[in-house]
Formats: C-alpha cells, sequence, structure tokens
C-alpha cells in the first residue's frame, strides 16, 4: 500500500502540478468549477497540504498549496472524451485513498489526451449518425425528420473533427446551422418534410450550447459568479451564432413565415420516442469512447430521464416540469449508478443523460422566432428561459438531496476504482 507520507514526498512543484493537471481534466470534463475546486482540495489533503488555495473557472485553475504560497496555474485546452474524464477521477480517488503514487497518477495525467478513440473515426462518424436520429425521434418523431437527420448528421461530425482548427472551431455554431438550416428549408418547401425549425435540430443538436447554459447557471446558484457569468455569456453567444446561421439560410432562400412554425411533427407512435432514448444512449457511447461494459448503466439512468421528463410534461402544462422534474431523477440515478458502479463517476453518468433534456434545442428554436416576430420570440424566450431555469434547479436540489449517497459510493467504491488503476498500470 502506498500511503499518504510516500504519496506526499513530491516537491512542491510537482505537487502543485498534478492537482493543477488534476483539476484541469476535471474541468475539461465540463464539471462545474465548484465541484473541481472541492475535488481538487481533498487530492490536496491526502498529499498532505490541509490548506490548498484553489480557484478554477472553465478555462483554467489556480493551485497553491498554503495561503500565500507560489501558485501554479494550468489551462484548460479543449475538452475530453467520456472515458478519459473516468480516468481522471479514478487518479482522483487512488489520491484520495492514498493508495495511488503520486508520481503515478502525474504519469497518467500527463498521457490522458494521447489515448486513442476506442472506435475512431467510424466510431465518431457512426455516432453522429445515430445521434441525429436518436434525437430526431424523441425531438421530431416523424419519418421525413429521422431520415433528414441521418443525412445531415455528418456535416456536424465533419465540423467536429475539424474543429482543431480555430478559425472552423469558432465558426462552427453558424456553418452547421447556416448548412443544416439551408437542406431543412429547401426540404421543407420541396414538401418532403413538415416543421423545419425542429427538423434540422436533430442533425446539430449534439454541438448546441445547452450543456454550457445550464451549468453556468448551476455554478452562479453555487455562488461561483465569475465562472458561472463567463460560462452563461459564452454558451448564449453560441446559441447566437447558432440563430445568425439559421436566419442566413432563411433570408437566402427567401422562406416564407409559415415554414417558421415552431410546431413539432409527430407522426410515428408512443414508442419512437423511447427507441430515440436507446439510439442515444448508444450514439453517446460510440462519440465519447465508452465501453460496451457500461452502456446499460448510462442506458438506465437515461431511460429514467426520459420517462421522468414524461411524467412531469403530463401532470403540468409546460414543458418547465417535465425539465425540472428530467434534471432531479437524472442527477438522483446518476449518484445511486456511482454508488452501485463506482467505475462510472456521477458526472459520467449525468452528461448523456443531459442531452435527452435539450435545452440547446428548444433556445436554438426560440431564437430563431426572432425571424417571424418580436411577440412570438418574446413569448417563446420566456418559456426557454423557464425550461433552463427548471432544469438548473432539478440539478442543485438533485444533487443536494445524492450528497451522502455519493458520499458513501467515494467511500465503499474506492476499493473498485482502485482495481482498475492498478489493472490499467499493468
Amino acid at each position: 500500500m502506498v500511503g499518504v507520507t510516500e504519496t506526499a514526498t513530491l516537491t512542491d512543484d510537482r505537487a502543485r502540478q498534478l492537482l493543477a493537471w488534476l483539476g484541469a481534466g476535471l474541468l475539461a470534463g465540463g464539471m462545474p468549477t465548484h465541484e473541481v475546486e472541492e475535488d481538487v482540495r481533498q487530492a490536496a489533503r491526502s498529499l498532505g497540504s490541509a490548506r490548498a488555495q484553489v480557484a478554477a473557472l472553465p478555462r483554467g485553475i489556480h493551485v497553491a498549496l498554503a495561503p500565500g504560497g507560489p501558485a501554479t496555474f494550468e489551462q484548460v485546452e479543449g475538452s475530453v472524451r467520456l472515458d478519459q474524464l473516468a480516468d481522471v477521477s479514478a487518479v482522483l480517488a487512488g489520491l484520495r485513498a492514498g493508495r495511488l503514487p503520486a508520481e503515478e497518477a502525474l504519469d497518467r495525467l500527463g498521457a490522458l489526451r494521447a489515448r486513442p478513440h476506442r472506435y475512431a473515426v467510424p466510431g465518431l462518424l457512426a455516432g453522429g449518425v445515430l445521434s441525429g436520429v436518436g434525437i430526431a425521434l424523441v425531438l421530431a418523431p416523424a419519418g421525413p425528420s429521422v431520415a433528414f437527420a441521418a443525412l445531415l448528421a455528418p456535416l456536424t461530425v465533419a465540423l467536429m473533427l475539424l474543429g482543431g482548427h480555430r478559425t472552423v472551431a469558432t465558426l462552427t455554431p453558424f456553418l452547421a446551422a447556416f448548412g443544416v438550416a439551408l437542406a431543412a428549408f429547401a426540404a421543407a418547401a420541396a414538401g418532403w418534410v413538415d416543421a423545419p425549425l425542429w427538423t434540422l435540430v436533430a442533425p446539430i443538436a449534439v454541438i448546441l450550447p445547452g450543456a454550457t447554459i445550464v451549468t453556468g447557471l448551476v455554478e452562479l446558484a453555487a455562488g461561483s459568479m465569475v465562472a458561472g457569468t463567463s460560462r452563461l455569456a459564452h454558451g448564449t453567444v453560441q446559441l447566437l451564432l447558432f440563430a445568425l446561421g439559421v436566419g442566413a439560410a432563411v433570408a437566402l432562400l427567401r422562406t416564407p413565415v409559415g415554414l417558421l412554425d415552431p410546431e413539432r411533427p409527430v407522426e410515428l407512435d408512443w414508442w419512437a420516442p423511447l427507441l430515440g432514448v436507446v439510439v442515444v444512449t448508444v450514439a453517446i457511447s460510440l462519440m465519447e469512447s465508452v465501453s460496451v461494459s457500461l452502456v446499460p448503466w448510462l442506458l438506465v439512468t437515461a431511460v429514467a430521464t426520459y420517462l421522468a421528463q414524461l411524467v412531469g410534461n403530463t401532470t403540468a402544462e409546460g414543458r418547465w416540469a417535465g425539465a425540472f422534474l428530467g434534471a432531479l431523477v437524472a442527477i438522483l440515478v446518476a449518484s445511486l449508478v456511482e454508488f452501485v458502479r463506482p467505475e462510472l463517476p456521477r458526472s459520467v453518468v449525468f452528461l448523456p443523460s443531459f442531452w435527452l433534456l435539450v435545452p440547446g434545442s428548444f433556445g436554438l428554436v426560440t431564437v430563431a422566432q426572432l425571424e417571424v416576430g418580436p411577440g412570438a420570440a418574446f413569448a417563446s424566450f420566456v418559456g426557454v428561459t423557464l425550461v433552463v431555469a427548471a432544469i438548473a434547479l432539478g440539478v442543485v436540489l438533485g444533487a443536494s438531496l445524492a450528497s451522502p449517497l455519493r458520499g458513501a459510493a467515494r467511500r465503499m467504491g474506492l476499493v473498485h476504482l482502485l482495481r482498475r488503476v492498478r489493472r490499467r498500470r499493468d
């Protein structure tokens, strides 16, 4: 066993580097800054630094081992996949238990981004197509809309693969929305699809900033004002870029106002959204390099989220009730899964379920209503604001209720996580 005394033999520079890399990995996985700060402080205590100072922002983290001491800053460069986030969580658990050598933790975190995608480009392409199909089955359950999503989803995947170039990454929201909207409105004008606004959402839903906006609200509620405000502003600007792409397509094609009807097309029966949940789960697993053995657990959380959202929408008028209940159940079930299968951190299980709450999709349809008129846009804006706020409230309340369960999962699940670490090391 490697105890705290052996782990703590790192130099101060290396200890700060380890903690900064750990925090950067968690931030790159999309975790809220206040949760990252708490996790890094726990790891610092296991290294013998009980008074470590940690300040996290969405794009970087500062770490000092003691008040007034030297600090290390680590910038967050891009995002990490769910399988990589799971590895960061395993390292965190090993450090917290004092059973993972600190130098080995540094090596693992240093090699994190070099790990190849489990399914490579074919898996990413297949996942992109399936995500479009699955989200279409949930949001716009109509045959033409599903077929449209399958045909146009590769455009989104191509832009994701080219996202390493700064210019392409900046323009991705506009380019994706513009290309898909051109095809959607042209197909609607030809009578091939109905409700083009909802039809065009499915192929680009995976890159909409709904998660960013809701996470910003959660951070604001937790008191992380700078992080929450910046993330909320970034997500809003991204959403406006998507809407600008849709507006450019409308202007270019001179699309009549009648085609901007926000009514969802519903042709398929009740089974379509349930099938969509399964397809979306498989798609996320392919895109995020999740191992096959963990897919059923993601599916359990996703199905529970959808059913809770359905109950909320059925029992109350307005989407806000379904959004609140869905987010609440998603975070609670994810915490329960973490308790049963500790190698699946709550954040890894919860993030895929978040796709089914689709706040970004509602937001894009709402902003696109500006083409119809300010009155319609304002009414829609109020509705989507309530949905986003309800999701954030559900996440905050669910996290609070699940806190004791999560603590127990971390204590009881360390053995399983450390076995996984040792297998990887061997």
